[in-house]
């Protein structure tokens, strides 16, 4: 059976997401354009947009990608990728783009969400926002905002539970058992 440790709880979390959506604002002039990479990106952007409305006096427009067909070991994993939609209804062309993901590890699914941006124009500024950096790379990327850096084992996995009302997020390590 996994063992499972919890890392972050409810408060941790929304005191981080504050403070991300806060940083994102002030880093630059320009609106961001927030786009969540399929699963969990997709509800971390909803909730750093909905934390930035009462700066902004808006929600920043909002896109969802999917990166499975980009990626470079979908056929490694599994031989036919499930497909989410990718929904980015706004041009990327001169915008400042804060892809958006719950965990960076290797780099590779990042880079895939890199590969995929450009199918929907050329982003003046491309920033990538994380909720947990756990270390790893495979790949020379790195996060513009990690509220959350842990130092990790390769066998470990960092798992993050977004819960509908935010009372129960979570941000838990999981490890196989140690045998003997």
């Amino acid at each position: 059976m996994t063992e499972k440790e919890l890392l972050y709880g409810p408060g941790d979390i929304n005191l981080a997401l504050t403070s991300m959506a806060s940083e994102i604002i002030d880093r630059y002039y320009e609106i961001p354009f927030l786009v969540g990479i399929r699963r969990g990106g997709v509800t971390l952007s909803e909730r750093l947009a909905e934390l930035m409305v009462p700066t902004l006096g808006q929600k920043p427009p909002l896109g969802i990608i999917d990166i499975n067909l980009y990626r470079d070991d979908w056929t490694r994993a599994r031989s036919f990728p499930k497909i989410g939609r990718t929904e980015i209804p706004f041009t990327l062309d001169d915008r400042r783009v804060i892809l958006v993901d719950d965990v960076l590890y290797t780099g590779r699914t990042a880079r895939a969400a890199l590969d995929a941006i450009t199918e929907f124009g050329r982003p003046g500024r491309v920033e990538l926002a994380v909720l947990v950096d756990r270390g790893h790379r495979e790949m020379p990327i790195q996060a513009d905002y990690a509220p959350f850096v842990l130092s990790t084992s390769a066998e470990e996995m960092v798992e993050v539970n977004f819960s509908s009302d935010s009372l129960s997020d979570e941000i838990v390590l999981l490890r196989a058992p140690k045998n003997g």
